[in-house]
């Protein structure tokens, strides 16, 4: 394993009553936000970059892993485990696990929480998602073919296991409550999220922090959706090559990226004099049970998923003013949400755009940094557009934010998340119980 500081690192509402069949318990609010993305670090640097058209999709760095392996994708850059954690625990740490910790330590600054202080350690949890440790396999698999058993790391397992993000966190900041890792490919963020909201409702924790953490960006695991003519190609400009809806979209860009986000009780939020963002109002979370990689055609199961959300948090279509499409730039992908946003929505078309064309997918973590730009469009009524969608597809009928950010005060945002094996979450944005303003920001 090499060291942690180059490339290969290895080591708005109260509610009671039934909703969606279950107890609604008590509103849930986005109080903190850790966002690190190819388009920037924070809440403020990432928003502004979606609405203004900042492309964080690149040529692979000199010297990166993947140089031979993609064209393009959205990088981070180095990052180094010193800044975490001293002594020989950073050099095993892999970068999922690196990145989840620096999220982490955002949000919870961002929130004002310091854990015995302000919130019971005993009551505060933490999931985390993502495909686990894809550098410290590669490595290690590397090592022990070129070098024989000796080679293999004692620390391998704890860094590929896909709870360790979570586990690591837990351990730093000491969060004694609900600790989890979910693993539903492309939707693991999002569906963290929902388990978060679950969580909170049910009484069983007051605050989770909860998201996803990827990095996929090296060779084997990313000359895997090469092979499978799955990455966008043939661009000359890479800020061009994502292109969600547009007719010459051709593939995917591959990113990593990490977002975590603090969900809070609006009791807890209050009692503290915290502020959120937007509530978590409701979500949906189901199955194609159709295919391993490819989406149902006709959307059945994506438009199940979004009307289970209104369900769950007891609104109607037409109060959904803005969704956040999953939106990856496949032409299979695009056209299969755009059926499901059809059916989700009968007589109605809300606002619909993907943030995918800037930061490219990052995989789990996509649906914790399009959640969040969907409460940041609800709070601040700016809806963030689609950039490079010059032509749009004609079997992707919607209303589509393009070109420029679209001034709009939705009463309710929906972001949609889908993975592979047909994995659908669609989170249902609304105004915080406890608003931040100009003045508390």
């Amino acid at each position: 394993m090499t060291g942690a500081g180059t490339w290969d690192v290895g080591g708005g509402r109260e509610s009671s009553g039934e909703v969606g069949g279950e107890l609604a318990g008590r509103a849930v609010t986005i109080t903190g936000m850790g966002l690190l993305t190819p388009v920037g670090r924070g809440v403020e640097e990432v928003f502004d970059a979606l609405l203004h058209g900042r492309s964080g999709i690149s040529r692979p760095p000199e010297g990166h892993p993947v140089e031979n392996s993609v064209e393009l994708g959205g990088f981070l850059g180095p990052v180094d485990a010193g800044a975490i954690t001293k002594g020989p625990d950073g050099k095993v740490m892999d970068r999922t696990v690196i990145l989840a910790q620096l999220a982490a330590e955002d949000a919870l600054e961002d929130a004002g929480l310091v854990v015995g202080e302000n919130v019971d350690p005993e009551r505060i949890g933490v999931i985390i998602g993502g495909v686990g440790g894809m550098a410290t396999l590669e490595n290690q698999v590397l090592a022990r073919a070129e070098r024989g058993r000796a080679a293999v790391s004692p620390y391998l397992l704890t860094g590929i296991l896909p709870n360790m993000p979570a586990a690591r966190v837990a351990i730093r900041f000491g969060f004694r409550g609900y600790t989890s890792s979910v693993g539903t490919a492309c939707a693991s963020g999002a569906q963290a999220i929902a388990d978060a909201v679950r969580l909170i409702r049910a009484g069983e924790a007051d605050v989770v922090l909860a998201g996803a953490s990827e990095a996929p960006l090296f060779p084997t695991f990313a000359e895997t959706f090469g092979n499978a003519r799955a990455l966008a190609r043939g661009w000359d400009d890479p800020t061009q090559a994502s292109r969600p809806f547009d007719l010459r979209r051709n593939g995917f860009v591959l990113s990593e990226g990490a977002g975590l986000l603090v969900l809070e009780s609006a009791e807890h939020a209050r009692a503290r004099g915290a502020r959120g963002y937007a509530d978590l109002a409701g979500y949906g979370v189901n199955a194609d049970a159709h295919h391993p990689t490819a989406p149902r055609p006709d959307g059945a199961g994506a438009a199940a998923c979004m009307r289970q959300a209104f369900a769950n948090g007891n609104v109607q279509p037409e109060q959904v003013g803005y969704v956040n499409a999953h939106g990856t730039s496949t032409k299979l992908g695009d056209v299969a949400e755009s059926t499901a946003i059809g059916l989700a929505f009968p007589g109605v078309q809300p606002a619909v755009s993907s943030t995918k064309a800037l930061t490219g997918h990052m995989l789990g973590t996509s649906g914790v940094v399009e959640a969040a730009a969907s409460a940041l469009a609800v709070q601040r009524g700016l809806l963030p557009p689609t950039y490079n969608l010059d032509d749009p597809d004609p079997a992707c009928p919607l209303d589509h934010v393009r070109k420029e950010p679209r001034e709009a005060r939705p009463q309710y945002a929906l972001s949609n998340s889908f993975g592979f094996g047909g994995q659908n979450v669609s989170l249902l944005l609304g105004p915080s119980s406890t608003p931040r303003t100009e003045k508390n920001q």
